[in-house]
């Protein structure tokens, strides 16, 4: 199988960790050398469930317990256990992005690919770090909001609007509040370690966002591209009380002085 995004959609159904991951491996060395041709398929399939629901029990976002106490080893185990699934969940959404959107420059494929990549790295990082903290990938309920985000938004412009411009950009701020709270703790250097490795890259993620984001509404005639009048309609009530605004992170990933000041007066 040489079509591209038949071969992304066969990654995005894996539902082990190991068929996916090795999969994914194996394509993307493949994509790196050339090997697919980008046509078109007939249909492009709307996802029922996520991939990881044989892996993990998934449950309403209500049901999910707050994280306990970050001085407690159990504490950290929750923390990276929900960070391992943001991340798990995130491979399948560059991928997802790849073969949803069939008509775009090359370039557009190889920045979603190399999302893909590093989600897939950070996602061993943190499984290889949970090993210490005794709990696995699994181990404890989730929710799939990311899933259901990106199966609602069937376009380039609202799924950029509202995959790397909304939910990853917020990512950007939680982690930075993340990483200040533990650093008020003792012997938790490994785990900033890896948040900080994640809060970097995960700027350039958004960045790409923002790039495909600008691009899809430049192509859009007679149409006002209003990022936040694009995230209320696909996703209502998004923009309430944000005390951890990441700013540095956010104007580096491309987000205006202008959105920063709505985001912040909204604080």
């Amino acid at each position: 199988m040489n079509n591209f995004f038949l071969a992304v959609k066969e990654i995005l159904v894996q539902d082990t960790i190991h068929s996916k991951i090795s999969m994914f491996k194996d394509i993307y060395q493949k994509f790196n050398n050339d090997y697919f041709i980008f046509e078109q398929t007939d249909e492009i399939e709307i996802f029922q469930n996520p991939s990881f629901h044989k892996i993990c029990k998934v449950v309403k976002p209500n049901q999910i317990k707050n994280r306990k106490n970050l001085h407690e080893q159990t504490g950290i185990a929750a923390l990276l256990h929900s960070v391992a699934h943001i991340e798990y969940s995130a491979i399948d959404l560059a991928l997802d992005a790849c073969y949803r959107f069939q008509d775009l420059p090359k370039q557009y494929y190889i920045d979603w690919m190399q999302v893909a990549d590093d989600e897939v790295r950070h996602f061993e990082l943190i499984s290889s770090l949970m090993e210490k903290y005794d709990i696995s990938y699994g181990d404890l309920p989730v929710h799939q909001g990311l899933f259901d985000a990106s199966m609602k938004t069937q376009d380039l412009i609202s799924r950029m609007a509202l995959i790397p411009r909304y939910m990853e950009a917020n990512g950007l701020d939680s982690n930075a509040f993340i990483i200040g709270k533990l650093k008020l703790l003792k012997n938790r250097e490994d785990v900033i370690e890896l948040f900080e490795i994640i809060l970097e890259e995960e700027i350039d993620h958004v960045k790409k966002g923002d790039i495909w984001y600008k691009f899809a509404c430049s192509n859009q005639k007679d149409f006002t591209c209003n990022y936040f009048d694009i995230i209320n309609k696909v996703h209502p009530n998004s923009f309430g009380l944000n005390k951890n605004l990441n700013v540095e992170a956010r104007l580096k990933a491309g987000f205006s002085q202008e959105e920063i000041l709505i985001l912040a007066s909204r604080q």
